[in-house]
């Protein structure tokens, strides 16, 4: 499709969702889809473009056999468009993306992509060359993309395969990110009706978008990573190369600091006021990231991890962790404080896994 061609369609559809209360009988509810029993992981291949690597089948296998269902993507657009040229697409990356919805299904795996880095807006510097929510050029060319894998995936059941729109957007309007919201998922429905719609709420994932209730098929993406204290301790891209401002010899759970004191109670009152709004009005909501840096102690992180994990049941919210292999990870996670079993060349977390594996 040539983009003058694309943008005459983008407006024809636009106009219809723009129209609050009005959703086709096309865009009944989807069947058979249960965020609240998703769990799983990201998997980062193609998170930046520095460092891709192809999808791997072994570690679809491995999810299934662990026990999970559930594999989310962040995709960076930037693997297969240079910045700022939306409509030039390297079909040759899409064809790996095509492996792992493929190896979803046959391992039984529901696939989300996301566009963590779209085009337009990505929450990790450096900058788009364009701002999604003041230019035009930028979210139609984000439409382009989403319309791009509508169409390329459209065969594929919602039980299957979601489409998660964004990665936390950060403080933003919800007037502006709802403009957005209803664009992309216009040109996204043009192609593929019935498509299970994945969307982060606002503030980095902490509040519902609570203006698209007439949306069907939409889930709205959390996140579980507060206190970012105990999360993040020591990662640079949140404190800086310099000295951390805690003392790691303090670092515990539950953690008194800042003046509060932060347990399994703290971590449910704060999910149950971010997320109650949306409930009231019937949605669904799903944690899309959540988990440990390497920097903070082991048995500090596993304490952690074992509370959120029950909060995320309580409120029924399935879960995927950031990451399967790498420092928030159960596989190659670096830390200097674990007993480490070796598995097919990976250095395995076995008690951040059986801490994941515990039964609801």
């Amino acid at each position: 499709m040539q983009r003058r061609d694309f943008l005459l369609t983008l407006g024809a559809t636009a106009s219809i969702l723009m129209m609050p209360g009005l959703a086709s009988d096309a865009l009944a509810r989807v069947r058979n889809v249960h965020p609240e029993r998703w769990r799983g992981f990201n998997l980062l291949n193609y998170f930046t473009a520095d460092h891709p690597e192809p999808f791997r089948e072994e570690e679809f296998q491995w999810i299934t056999d662990w026990g999970f269902n559930f594999v989310r993507l962040p995709l960076s657009y930037w693997n297969w468009s240079k910045p700022g040229e939306y409509y030039e697409i390297d079909e040759r990356v899409l064809e790996d993306l095509d492996n792992a919805v493929k190896w979803g299904q046959k391992y039984h795996i529901h696939v989300c992509l996301n566009l963590h880095r779209a085009p337009g807006y990505c929450v990790n510097p450096p900058a788009e060359p364009q701002d999604i929510f003041r230019d035009q050029e930028a979210l139609d060319g984000c439409a382009y993309q989403w319309g791009v894998l509508a169409q390329r995936y459209k065969g594929i059941k919602s039980k299957h395969l979601s489409f998660n729109l964004l990665n936390e957007v950060a403080k933003i309007k919800d007037e502006d990110y709802e403009r957005v919201v209803r664009c992309l998922v216009s040109e996204i429905r043009s192609h593929s009706p019935h498509r299970l719609i994945l969307i982060d709420g606002l503030e980095w994932g902490g509040r519902p978008l609570l203006t698209i209730e007439d949306l069907p098929q939409i889930i709205q993406c959390g996140r579980g990573y507060q206190p970012m204290l105990v999360s993040h301790y020591g990662a640079s891209w949140v404190y800086g190369n310099g000295p951390m401002p805690f003392p790691k010899e303090k670092l515990m759970w539950p953690l008194d600091a800042d003046g509060r004191h932060y347990d399994r109670q703290w971590l449910l009152d704060m999910q149950q006021r971010s997320w109650a709004p949306l409930f009231h009005q019937g949605g669904s909501a799903f944690i899309g990231e959540f988990g440990c840096h390497n920097q903070t102690p082991h048995k500090v992180a596993l304490k952690w991890l074992q509370d959120n994990l029950s909060v995320f049941h309580q409120m029924g919210l399935g879960w995927a962790l950031w990451n399967l292999r790498g420092s928030f990870g159960i596989l190659d996670s670096h830390r200097s404080d674990v007993d480490y079993k070796y598995f097919h060349g990976h250095k395995l977390d076995h008690q951040m896994l059986n801490i994941l594996l515990e039964k609801d």
